[in-house]
């Protein structure tokens, strides 16, 4: 490794000693049961706007969220909406179940973040960003369409906020290095810190018994053809998560500069739209671009 990838202010740890501190890195309640009342009552064949507008009265954060997403810019309402029922009838049921993952995993995650200097609304858009996003890949491409996607895309980069927890000095150091964006993310956190936030995110993810699709997607979304299982789903966070970057939305922490192109050219977007006509790959690229149009105003209601 060149000697400028290598920290002077922190020693790089071997992996038992990783181990050892990542054992106590505190669970997230949310990622085990995500809003289960309301996931339930969103799953059932009749659904009542006024029995879900009663969940959502018995968590104050998840309502709060509800009210600034549908009167954002980007539903353009002229008259402010201030009931919960008007709310959910705009925002329908498919938004309000990715309201209701994301509130109480963002919540987690902040609390895990707080000791260290980072720009963190910036990467909780990101991570929003990439849940929403990778959603729009797995509806235009074939393969399995389900709620999995959309929490794999969440949390994605968990591996960064475990290391913002259990590693605070090597996290502040990788990024101080990462801001010349000269050298990957995870190239700079194998220098500094001796493991990559998308293991690192694995591991825990393993070590809390969380369901495969999250683990797989944590360790292989910078790689997803090489992801052993999965692979459609790794691949959709992946490219949602280069075309946030080649837009500049959020902040992911890895500073280096992405291309559209390169979003497309690489082996994700064959493991996604493998033998797909030439037609039907420029619908779903004009599909994802009205998407990532709008995803800056839906993220100024969520976070």
């Amino acid at each position: 490794m060149e000697q400028t990838l290598t920290a002077q202010c922190v020693k790089r740890l071997g992996r038992g000693e990783i181990h050892a501190q990542l054992v106590r890195c505190p669970s997230l309640p949310s990622l085990g049961s995500i809003n289960k009342a309301l996931q339930e009552l969103l799953l059932t064949e009749q659904r009542y706007t006024a029995q879900i507008a009663e969940v959502i009265r018995r968590d104050p954060s998840l309502t709060s969220r509800l009210l600034r997403l549908v009167n954002s810019v980007y539903f353009g309402l002229t008259t402010p909406v201030n009931s919960i029922e008007e709310a959910v009838f705009y925002l329908g049921v498919r938004q309000i179940r990715q309201l209701a993952m994301v509130t109480p995993v963002i919540e987690d995650f902040q609390r895990l973040t707080r000791q260290c200097s980072f720009p963190w609304r910036e990467f909780w858009q990101h991570c929003i960003g990439t849940a929403i996003l990778t959603r729009e890949v797995t509806s235009h491409v074939p393969g399995p369409t389900d709620d999995a996607d959309y929490v794999a895309g969440l949390v994605h980069d968990i591996g960064k906020i475990v290391m913002a927890w259990a590693f605070p000095d090597h996290f502040a150091e990788i990024h101080r290095q990462a801001l010349a964006g000269t050298h990957p993310i995870s190239e700079l956190e194998e220098a500094v810190l001796g493991i990559s936030h998308s293991e690192l995110g694995a591991l825990y993810l393993e070590r809390h018994r969380l369901p495969e699709v999250m683990i797989y997607t944590a360790r292989y979304h910078h790689c997803a053809d090489k992801a052993p299982q999965y692979r459609h789903t790794v691949a959709a966070v992946q490219l949602a998560d280069l075309l946030l970057r080649s837009s500049k939305i959020g902040c992911s922490g890895d500073y280096v500069e992405v291309t559209r192109d390169a979003c497309y050219a690489g082996p994700v977007w064959s493991v996604l739209l493998a033998r797909t006509p030439e037609a039907e790959e420029t619908l779903v690229k004009a599909a994802l671009s009205r998407t990532l149009e709008q995803i800056p105003l839906m993220l100024e209601g969520m976070v």
